[in-house]
């Protein structure tokens, strides 16, 4: 039984601190071993002279951060993609860096630019799957949030009359 109330309280406590929220979605992640990796090829691409090789280890790089499990390789990665975003012609490379900045951005928490990012990728691509999903995963953060937001403002009016009544009927 007591096991029972303590899954049921920690179901509803992570539903409102959003615990599970940044990393508990259908996202693949990126560990630590396979970012080194992608660091590595980027510093011996850097060394050459193969700008087109040293974009695609930039990308690369930028993908697995964003895909990372820590909030500040994710900021890295976004960083990264922001400085990149600016000089790219290619429709097909402006789309994958605008859908990572969109990923970026939703792993961090920052919904409103997340979803910025997936409609301006949704631009150069509105059949891309994959951006999609990601947008739908967006609206459904940003109803969530609303919806703690809402639940949080109700119950602080519902503390607040409660005192309000409690100092009448005591006065």
């Amino acid at each position: 039984m007591d096991a029972t109330i303590g899954k049921a309280f920690d179901s509803v406590s992570s539903f409102f601190s959003g615990a599970a929220s940044v990393f508990a979605d259908e996202f693949p992640l990126c560990d630590a071993d396979i970012i080194s990796g992608c660091e590595k090829e980027l510093a011996e691409a850097q060394r050459g002279q193969d700008e087109g090789l040293r974009k695609e280890c930039i990308m690369r790089l930028s993908w697995a951060l964003v895909h990372s499990k820590t909030h500040a390789d994710i900021q890295r990665g976004i960083s990264m993609l922001e400085a990149a975003v600016v000089s790219d012609t290619s429709p097909m490379n402006l789309r994958e860096k605008l859908y990572l900045l969109a990923l970026g951005y939703y792993r961090s928490g920052d919904f409103s630019r997340s979803r910025d990012y997936i409609e301006r990728c949704l631009e150069v691509e509105p059949e891309w799957r994959q951006a999609q999903t990601l947008k739908t995963a967006i609206e459904d953060r940003i109803v969530k949030d609303g919806v703690i937001g809402v639940g949080i403002a109700v119950t602080a009016v519902g503390i607040v009359v409660g005192i309000a009544t409690s100092l009448i009927r005591s006065g």
